[in-house]
């Protein structure tokens, strides 16, 4: 028999919805609403870039406008949050701490078979150094330690050995994070960080399996095993295929197919009432949001260019001379619907957002309404940066057949210290 099969425009409302964009962008950004935000989400991804904010607070404030940078940290000094890894550096809820257990067993065994080809030899030696340090004096920055070691240039292939011995106590769990100063991580023993409730509770690894594509596929709408594993990277593969095969034996899962945007169909597990949940969604409001390029909704770049039909990649490590777009280029997002792409910074110096370029996707026509809404918000945007002015390059709305501009100044957007 025919597998049931959910529309493009329903597949989009359910995947947009779960992801906290299918609802109007409003309501309280700071306390409990704030950690009650993320653990919707599950995570929010840390990167450094500040073209014109760093993504969390970017995700963060797609969804609640009212959001300010100021109001994360609290969180984390409160223990309602911690940072680890999932796919990339992220903020996490508290509670899902004690399912990490079992990837720090695991990144131990991976990251010894890797680390000692990647990384300059010394840091293996320093990694009691760096306890009893700490242990000793409290916490530390990578800049506190290593006196004396030789200093690359700041990739994180060449880190010097005592921060690959911070890095590798922390992403194996005899660290953790405490807090951060002008976003280099401060380690501390982990302790002194996570609440002992959390630290002491052990999950098994079939509960911790069962926690992780039960939360990845809530949080996605429907999804193949491959991409409930890659939501958290907390379990293999392997382990989502045996765990769909028994769900969708119990009757927990059904197989369906997802029709892409340009017809396709594919393949995937949802829960059972799939169909009617997604016909039962309102359409999401049709404001315009720009994105950051690590929002949940475009973390998986595959699953968007099939959903949306909106091929995005982010251009910082491609050599100038061979970028399309640019450094940094931010999506943008109109109801159920990735509209375009847009080139816009933050010149701290003169407290001005600054946009170079906008390209529409094929299709989109940028009449008068469009266009003003998009404006408006990239003045939402420029007061969320604290900048008082708007700029605009000489022809910055561009066909979406043209030929992209010459590459821009590839220093606009830098990265913090790590």
């Amino acid at each position: 028999m025919p597998l049931p099969t959910l529309p493009n425009p329903a597949a989009r409302r359910l995947f947009l919805a779960s992801a906290g964009l299918g609802s109007a962008p409003t309501g309280p950004a700071k306390g409990a609403a704030l950690t009650s935000l993320i653990d919707d989400l599950g995570f929010v991804q840390v990167d450094s870039i500040t073209t014109v904010a760093r993504a969390h607070h970017m995700i963060l404030r797609a969804r609640r406008p009212s959001y300010r940078p100021e109001n994360l940290a609290p969180l984390i000094a409160r223990r309602a949050l911690w940072e680890h890894w999932t796919h990339d550096a992220s903020v996490l809820p508290m509670s899902l701490y004690p399912h990490w257990h079992h990837r720090f067993a695991r990144d131990a065994d991976r990251l010894h078979r890797n680390w000692r080809n990647w990384f300059r030899e010394g840091y293996e030696a320093q990694l009691d150094t760096i306890l009893r340090r700490i242990e000793a004096d409290g916490p530390v920055k990578a800049a506190d330690v290593g006196a004396g070691e030789a200093r690359g240039k700041g990739g994180w292939w060449d880190w010097h050995p005592s921060k690959t011995a911070l890095e590798w106590l922390w992403r194996t769990g005899a660290l953790a994070i405490t807090r951060r100063e002008g976003f280099q991580k401060v380690y501390d023993l982990t302790e002194r960080v996570i609440p002992a409730a959390f630290r002491h509770a052990t999950p098994t690894v079939a509960e911790t399996i069962d926690w992780a594509c039960t939360s990845a596929l809530d949080r996605l709408g429907f999804a193949t095993p491959g991409e409930i594993a890659a939501f958290w990277r907390a379990i293999a593969p392997e382990d989502a295929r045996n765990w769909c095969r028994d769900g969708l034996a119990r009757g927990d899962l059904v197989e369906i197919e997802v029709e892409g945007a340009d017809g396709a169909r594919r393949r995937a597990f949802a829960r059972p009432d799939v169909l009617a949940r997604a016909a039962d969604l309102p359409d999401p409001p049709a404001r315009i949001r720009i994105l950051s390029p690590f929002d949940p909704a475009l973390r998986d770049r595959a699953r968007t260019e099939r959903l949306f039909g909106f091929h995005y990649r982010i251009e910082v490590f491609v050599p100038e001379a061979q970028r399309r777009y640019g450094y940094y280029v931010f999506p943008v997002l109109e109801g159920a619907r990735l509209i375009g792409r847009i080139d816009t910074r933050a010149d701290r110096t003169t407290a001005t957002l600054a946009t170079r370029a906008f390209w529409s996707e094929p299709g989109v026509a940028m009449g008068t309404a469009r266009r003003a809404a998009l404006n408006t918000e990239l003045a939402r945007l420029a007061a969320f940066a604290s900048c008082n002015n708007l700029d605009f390059a000489p022809g910055w709305q561009r066909d979406p057949l043209a030929t992209p501009p010459p590459p821009g100044d590839a220093a606009a957007a830098t990265r913090g210290p790590e």
